[in-house]
């Protein structure tokens, strides 16, 4: 009887997953296989290697104790394991991003010199990165056409596959890995993919009924906090949409799922937006360095930039490895438009924090934030940090969750502590004066637009 092994990267669960439905057509029997690649744990960061650790103990324990898990390079240690199981197949999700495309490649080719086939089925998205696009075949660049063509090529229904769809081979006697341990004393979400299916019925049951107008409001718990599950594939998206009902606030949860299949899909056609800008011309655009600028970087990332909305946002990352998405827009604006610093250093620093890091969403939204990305008409959105914090936190309630020196200050005149008759003990003045950045800042888009200012 054939054998098979099913090789887990992004897709961490075992309900629909339909590379578990191309093993069993395949072959009786499988292996599961997790292999620690150094390339991707070195840059993960505390939060997301301790997160991932958690949700490899939770489908060991799905799976019996059967999932394989071996440390070093796929290339050679996906090979090493078929050969040790006589496997003819191996199975896998699509991954989309340009390392893993490369490194599956190399793994396809690799497994061919032995006659062993690398078989893809499905991917971490609704709709696989590169399938949807214009009448002439060329990508979307601008989300709203992207989302009208994604909707209409609609997605499969859920996979019907469980822990019983494959006969799991116990793993090899000898070579397997020691999950990784790291010093995380973050509050991070429970790991794994029946935590993730209980969030998600939390999360229909009480806060998606008012999601449109909850999610912009920190202060509440009014977001599906699914990001985490979603980035390691403990729930597939394409589930979640199933479930989905009518209305406006399902329909404003759908458009999320859009974005997150909509930068999937700019960083497969275009791999080099997650390191540079996708405008080139912002290639231009003169930002500030030295020792000054990175003092102003150090605030920012502590949390002490005197302004309250982007001190609790940053506080809350550094606490949770995770921030409300309103104020990631926040925080980022007041990185590029306030400090003038580029979005590929507050990227990098939300990557290493981030228990849902992701590296197309991560990267595409500061851009979409700096102006340099997708976005259409970009270069004058600059948030303004107190109003945004008294338009979005009206009560002060998120502030004085995380920034404890303002805690005394009552309703929203927590958003402007600089006038209160006394100074607040402890809290910094604001670093920089908005208004003043503001203008310079639409001085510098300008040079950007035009090459002269």
């Amino acid at each position: 009887m054939d054998t098979a092994v099913v090789w887990f990267r992004r897709d961490l669960r075992l309900n629909d997953h339909a590379a578990l439905l191309a093993a069993a057509d395949a072959a009786g029997s499988a292996l599961a296989l997790f292999v620690l690649d150094e390339h991707l744990l070195g840059p993960s960061g505390a939060p997301r290697t301790a997160f991932l650790a958690g949700c490899l103990r939770a489908l060991d324990e799905s799976l019996d104790g059967r999932l394989l898990v071996r440390r070093g390079d796929p290339v050679t240690v996906v090979p090493e394991v078929a050969r040790e199981i006589g496997a003819r197949t191996v199975h896998i999700s699509a991954d989309a991003g340009p390392y893993g495309r490369e490194r599956d490649a190399r793994v396809a080719k690799q497994l061919r010199s032995h006659d062993v086939e690398l078989v893809t089925t499905g991917s971490p998205y609704a709709v696989t990165p590169g399938r949807v696009r214009k009448a002439d075949g060329e990508p979307y660049r601008v989300f709203t056409p992207f989302k009208r063509a994604w909707l209409e090529h609609g997605w499969r229904a859920p996979a019907d596959t469980s822990a019983d769809t494959l006969t799991w081979l116990s793993p090899p006697s000898g070579g397997r890995a020691e999950l990784p341990s790291v010093d995380c004393a973050m509050e991070l979400p429970e790991p794994g993919e029946q935590a993730a299916q209980a969030a998600w019925r939390r999360f229909t049951g009480n806060a998606l009924a008012d999601y449109d107008h909850a999610r912009d409001r920190p202060g509440i718990d009014g977001t599906s906090r699914l990001s985490a599950y979603l980035h390691f594939g403990c729930l597939h998206p394409r589930t979640l949409l199933a479930d989905l009902p009518e209305g406006v606030s399902a329909e404003t949860f759908r458009s999320e799922l859009a974005w997150r299949d909509f930068y999937a899909d700019v960083l497969w056609h275009r791999p080099r937006t997650a390191r540079y800008n996708a405008d080139r011309r912002f290639d231009q655009m003169p930002w500030d360095s030295g020792d000054e600028a990175d003092a102003l970087f150090d605030a920012w990332c502590a949390g002490r930039t005197g302004y309250p909305i982007v001190d609790a946002g940053m506080r809350q990352l550094l606490a949770e490895g995770w921030m409300h998405n309103r104020v990631r827009m926040i925080v980022a604006s007041f990185l590029v438009k306030d400090l003038h610093l580029p979005w590929w250093r507050g990227a990098r620093h939300f990557m290493r924090n981030l228990v849902d890091g992701d590296l197309a969403s991560n990267q595409h939204g500061w851009q979409w934030t700096a102006g340099s990305g997708t976005d259409a008409a970009p270069y004058f959105r600059i948030f303004n940090p107190t109003s945004q914090g008294e338009r979005f936190d009206p009560d002060g309630e998120y502030v004085r969750r995380y920034v404890p020196e303002l805690r005394e200050v009552s309703g929203r005149a927590v958003h402007q502590p600089w006038k209160l008759r006394t100074s607040v003990e402890g809290y910094p003045e604001p670093i920089v004066d908005h208004a003043a950045e503001r203008k310079e800042s639409l001085a510098r888009y300008e040079f950007v637009k035009t090459g002269s200012a």
